[in-house]
């Protein structure tokens, strides 16, 4: 569908995911405003503008909020929470009062609020919410993002797998296997912290961290970035669409597949394996939480697929190839 002489707006631009949403809109004609901390055409706290920016628009996308590449600090932790429902509240409020409404808004989510699955796939209709602070995270923001009742504008929260593409996330994958660390990483025993307890108004879980005997076949589910825009693109144009959608690829790998992977596709044949009791030192230098590369994240795309959208990358090899030429 092409946006000739239509407004996109695009909160969170500045991002890795962001950036590669306004070049394609703004491919397909739109005029593309952004909103962000600095540099875009609204900042935060400049609510009148973001309102006129709303006002008017054809379409809503929202990528804002704290990476999780950090390590769950009070302070961290905080933010992670209030950079994501903040802003949403922020456009939701702009949205409610705009005149003319944009009719859809797409809001960035995680495929992260499904519980630890190695059993089955999550899937939209079936998947099982989890427990504890990531979790909390994406149920508070999801809570934010579908309050209240905008007639005029169809919701669609994007639960978004790790995406593969030239990223932070990819590229340290890819440093490591080229420095002889890509090796399978195992879940064990750690001591308790509670770093991982819940957060918002109802905080759920245990309150410390729980361990699994994953054996290293964690699941990991993925997306390439160029499937990302692509689902944005699908979705947007597809009126019938809304409510949550998962954006991962159809075929979800697992750690130990990642690792060798990436090992084959940096020719490195060696990958050191990395226990729980050595990941835990080795997040903490770098800042960083293992849950990234613990949890068994397993997800479909069922709401893509039965709605005909075609994957343009399946394979996980082929999709880091594109990243590590």
């Amino acid at each position: 569908m092409t946006g000739a002489h239509q407004v996109a707006v695009v909160a969170g631009a500045s991002g890795f995911v962001g950036g590669a949403v306004v070049r394609a809109f703004s491919q397909d004609g739109y005029d593309v405003r952004t909103i962000g901390r600095s540099g875009a055409d609204a900042t935060w706290d400049d609510g009148r503008t973001i309102r006129s920016l709303v006002d008017g628009a054809a379409v809503l996308v929202n990528l804002a909020g704290k990476s999780v590449n950090c390590r769950y600090t009070d302070a961290n932790r905080d933010e992670i929470l209030r950079s994501r429902v903040e802003t949403t509240k922020t456009l939701r409020e702009a949205v409610t009062d705009a005149a003319t409404p944009p009719r859809v808004w797409l809001n960035a989510s995680t495929a992260t609020i499904y519980r630890y699955a190695m059993d089955r796939a999550q899937t939209e209709i079936g998947g099982e919410l989890g427990e504890g602070f990531s979790v909390d995270v994406a149920r508070n923001w999801e809570d934010e993002f579908f309050a209240g009742d905008l007639p005029e504008t169809r919701r669609v929260a994007l639960r978004m797998a790790i995406v593969v593409g030239d990223g932070p996330a990819t590229r340290t994958l890819l440093r490591l296997a080229r420095l002889g660390l890509g090796g399978t990483q195992y879940d064990g025993w750690w001591w308790a912290h509670r770093r991982y307890r819940g957060i918002g108004a109802h905080p759920t879980g245990i309150g410390r961290p729980s361990w699994h005997r994953s054996g290293g076949r964690q699941r990991f589910s993925w997306i390439h970035l160029d499937d990302v825009v692509g689902a944005v693109r699908f979705v947007r144009d597809r009126p019938e669409i809304a409510g949550p959608v998962n954006l991962a690829a159809p075929e979800a790998s697992d750690n130990r597949t990642l690792m060798a992977t990436l090992r084959r596709v940096v020719g490195q044949p060696i990958g050191l394996p990395a226990y729980r009791f050595m990941l835990e030192p080795a997040m903490a230098v770098l800042r960083t939480e293992p849950e990234l590369v613990l949890k068994s994240r397993w997800v479909a795309p069922g709401m893509l697929l039965s709605a005909g959208y075609e994957f343009a990358h399946r394979d996980l090899g082929s999709a880091l190839r594109t990243v590590a030429r």
